[in-house]
């Protein structure tokens, strides 16, 4: 499903414009979301809580023409009487008279899309999926946890989720577009305990459609698996060795790239790529895609935050640094035109997101990957945000997997990695073939060739 079925929406929206235009702005668009949600937790045997949440929000913003250029401003609500939208497109003109005029701001000037594909974004039978079939899911999560092994005696709690979406954009330019859409989840967290030493991980499953979710039993036991696993870790000497990041840290790397590949970094020069351009940025190995009209993808999306076609985007094709991640505003700032990644809410203006994010994958499993390393470290959790976008200095707490002659000899914590973002980008020397979707970022297992681990 891909047009949300209510017209009174795009009446509202198209109100909102309207008023825009008749208090005095130049060029105005509007963004409407509803969104239907339920979460519930289990913890041990206990319902822990049941959540359900409706809501509807518009948000209005109008650019109007003064000498320097527009002037803009943004506002949101939940009020939708139409009486109280007619208000708010006046109050935002007012707003965005008394800000500064930007030469670059504005609405596109065209190329919209003047396609709603079917991204197979939600199926809508999954709507009719009651609560208490959740609460089973997570219940089954915590029991197969529980069964692994005597030593998963306790939990945070497995949680089941699923959030249904509307969203509904025009603009002053004539484009007028709407989109459904469905995320549902499933977390585990048990608790592992062996005398003093006490421990938990997690896993989970995400899909736009619930039969696309992993088993609740498989996710319980492959979360116990990975909270025991990590039972009497212990930190090791400071060294340089190989760090290998698994498919659930290997994303966070990617997050980082997309943060300095955006478009107000690079005009900013608050990004240490800036000014890279067509050089090689990285391994030969690793290729960075993003693309809005993947079939099912978390990220997809038929159209951005400003009414452009989403596309895809080869970010980083063998190494070599091949395009920014751009919207309308930051593109031109650049001379360039948007790569269809603008990104909004309702209470903001338009900024540049990833849609589907991902490392194309290589050769060869994590197991293999671990057995081709003669000493290193496995990193599977990663801890604080120490990352330093305009120099590339690059350090963070850590735990895992300790390797000895190919082998995981023992659990690893307390300890530290760090390097240079551009040497680690350069010195990934393998990339595995597992890509799994547990967010709209995705990667394999990889293996940075030298990075300093500090403990002890």
């Amino acid at each position: 499903m891909s047009s949300p079925q209510n017209a009174s929406d795009h009446e509202l929206v198209a109100r909102a414009i309207e008023g825009a235009r008749k208090a005095g702005a130049s060029q105005a668009d509007a963004v409407l979301v509803r969104s239907d949600s339920q979460e519930v937790k289990v913890r041990n045997e206990e319902i822990e809580h049941v959540k359900r949440a409706n809501e509807r929000c518009l948000g209005i913003r109008a650019l109007v023409a003064q000498e320097a250029g527009l002037s803009s401003a943004v506002t949101s609500t939940c009020d939708l009487d139409p009486e109280a939208i007619d208000r708010m497109a006046q109050e935002t003109v007012a707003l965005a008279r008394a800000t500064a005029a930007d030469p670059h701001a504005g609405l596109p000037e065209d190329g919209f899309a003047e396609d709603i594909p079917d991204l197979e974004l939600m199926k809508a039978s999954d709507r009719n999926v009651s609560v208490e079939a959740r609460i089973e899911d997570a219940r089954r999560a915590e029991s197969a946890a529980r069964e692994v092994d005597p030593r998963i005696n306790n939990s945070e709690g497995s949680e089941a989720a699923s959030d249904f979406s509307e969203i509904i954009y025009h603009n002053s330019r004539g484009f007028q577009g709407g989109y459904s859409s469905a995320y549902h989840s499933l977390f585990s967290q048990p608790l592992a305990s062996d005398g003093e030493n006490k421990q938990r991980d997690y896993w989970m499953t995400v899909s736009r459609q619930i039969a696309g979710l992993e088993d609740p039993a498989a996710v319980g036991r492959k979360a116990a698996e990975r909270a025991i696993r990590r039972l009497g870790g212990r930190s090791v000497p400071t060294c340089e060795v190989p760090v290998i990041f698994d498919s659930l840290t290997a994303p966070s790397l990617l997050g980082q790239l997309a943060g300095c590949l955006s478009g107000y970094s690079i005009y900013r020069e608050s990004s240490f790529l800036a000014g890279c351009m067509g050089q090689s940025i990285a391994s030969s190995a690793v290729t960075v895609i993003d693309d809005g009209r993947l079939p099912g993808g978390l990220g997809s999306k038929p159209f951005d935050g400003e009414g452009l076609p989403t596309r895809r985007n080869v970010l980083v094709d063998d190494g070599r640094l091949e395009s920014w991640l751009l919207d309308s505003y930051s593109g031109r700032k650049l001379g360039l035109p948007s790569t269809g990644n603008a990104s909004r809410g309702a209470g903001s203006g338009p900024g540049v997101g990833t849609t589907n994010l991902w490392i194309e994958a290589g050769q060869g499993t994590l197991d293999e990957i671990i057995a081709d390393t003669e000493k290193g470290l496995l990193v599977t959790e990663l801890i604080g945000m120490g990352f330093n976008p305009i120099t590339g200095d690059y350090s963070r707490g850590a735990s895992g997997l300790w390797i000895e002659a190919g082998q995981i000899t023992h659990p690893v914590e307390e300890i530290t990695i760090a390097g240079n973002f551009r040497d680690m980008l350069l010195g990934i020397d393998a990339v595995g073939s597992e890509l799994v979707w547990r967010s709209r970022s995705a990667a394999p297992p990889l293996r940075v060739g030298q990075m300093t681990v500090a403990g002890q």
